[in-house]
């Protein structure tokens, strides 16, 4: 397989993963108890996007990896176009209406505002446990990307003398950060890598196999031939292992400290170790297998959904859903006093339960609808912009 050659449902599937991410974020206490539970554990949509970049990375630059200046210029500049431009446009948007509404809970009541604003404008801020979910909260796991996105092509030069490195980095990776909370665990700066669960859960340093078995894969499809199978075994198993280790989360202890089976020590090897490789084989079956998922996430609707998810992913939460969530309430409690009006009690008396799911059903709309005519006139003529451009390049004499 080209290494650059395009897969229209690992576009597709960027969408789908910022759905189920959307679900675990607005999961509502009026659902069934079970249901409840199991949204509350959908965390598997975040590693999808750590092992897709990981993919990807690997597939398009393994090959002509080059230590020069030239090289790491344009694919730097080629990163920041695709990354920064909309999330420096949508932080800075985010400051300013905290700002006009004097609303302070971005700054996690931090006092040092400008020292929360510069972490967050420059991607350092998912160092910091006491600042990861400020600003754009979500935002935190863009460090983690960032991370991996400037370790990779060392990371290449390394696994094209021997392939042993793809199991020794992941190790001295993890083992750089524990040594990281042993030195700064009592420092108190911010939460610095303050302790072992947020290194795990919130760091590259904890997060690092998703990236690798990526990776793996890339490598893996590299070598492949363009056979197409018609029996979908990678893809359901890659499903069924997906769905295991969230009934694994789910069976977790949890208490007032604990929230989520995430946090347990069973849920952090669950998410970063055994998650990533039925994330692979379900990449692989997207890749090497005809299914109906592969059809639905390649059709247009489901690529301009893929496209434009990192700028819903960012909006999913913030100012602009809270617009949204505010004006839809308003919708909702008219509709239901106009139900009332009409003795429509039928309906009504199943309001707990009819209210959240149109909620998140207009919520999801006007967000899919926002990202993709942001992705359109603003995220990607910016990207285009920039790859075309001589920033970060040597002129010519």
């Amino acid at each position: 397989m080209k290494s650059k050659e395009y897969i229209p449902a690992l576009t597709g599937v960027r969408g789908l993963a910022a759905f189920l991410i959307f679900l675990d974020h607005y999961n509502q206490t009026s659902f069934h108890p079970l249901l409840f539970r199991i949204f509350n554990e959908f965390h598997f949509p975040l590693p999808m996007f750590f092992v897709l970049s990981g993919f990807l990375i690997c597939l398009r630059y393994y090959d002509n990896v080059e230590v020069n200046k030239h090289w790491m210029r344009k694919y730097i500049k080629n990163r920041i176009a695709r990354v920064y431009p909309i999330y420096l446009i949508l932080t800075v948007a985010t400051f300013l209406v905290a700002w006009m509404i004097n609303d302070n809970s971005i700054y996690n009541n931090l006092s040092s505002h400008f020292t929360v604003f510069l972490l967050n404008i420059t991607f350092i801020r998912g160092f910091f446990d006491d600042i990861k979910f400020t600003g754009i909260g979500q935002g935190w796991s863009l460090t983690v990307e960032e991370c991996f996105y400037f370790s990779a092509p060392f990371f290449f030069l390394l696994i094209q003398r021997t392939k042993k490195w793809l199991i020794y980095l992941p190790l001295l990776i993890m083992g750089a950060g524990v040594l990281l909370v042993l030195i700064f665990r009592n420092v108190d700066f911010y939460g610095f890598f303050g302790n072992f669960k947020f290194m795990f859960i919130s760091t590259f340093f904890g997060r690092c196999v998703e990236f690798f078995v990526g990776m793996v894969l890339a490598l893996i499809i590299r070598k492949s031939d363009d056979t197409i199978s018609k029996i979908p075994f990678y893809t359901y198993l890659g499903i069924l292992g997906i769905a295991g280790t969230t009934v694994i989360m789910v069976n977790q202890p949890l208490t007032a400290e604990v929230q989520f089976g995430l946090y347990q020590p069973v849920g952090i090897f669950t998410n970063n170790i055994i998650l990533p490789f039925a994330i692979a084989s379900f990449f692989y079956g997207l890749i090497k297998e005809k299914s109906v998922i592969r059809f639905l996430l390649s059709t247009p609707f489901g690529q301009l959904n893929g496209r434009s998810s990192y700028i819903f992913y960012l909006i999913h939460l913030g100012f602009i859903a809270n617009f949204a969530i505010t004006h839809i309430d308003t919708i909702n409690t008219w509709f239901f006093e106009w139900l009332d009006a009409r003795e429509l009690y039928w309906i009504t008396e199943h309001q707990d339960v009819i209210e959240p799911i149109m909620l998140l059903t207009f919520l999801f709309s006007f967000l899919t609808v926002v990202s993709i005519i942001l992705y359109k006139y603003v995220e990607e003529p910016l990207n285009l912009y920039i790859r075309k451009s001589s920033f970060l390049e040597t002129k010519k004499v």
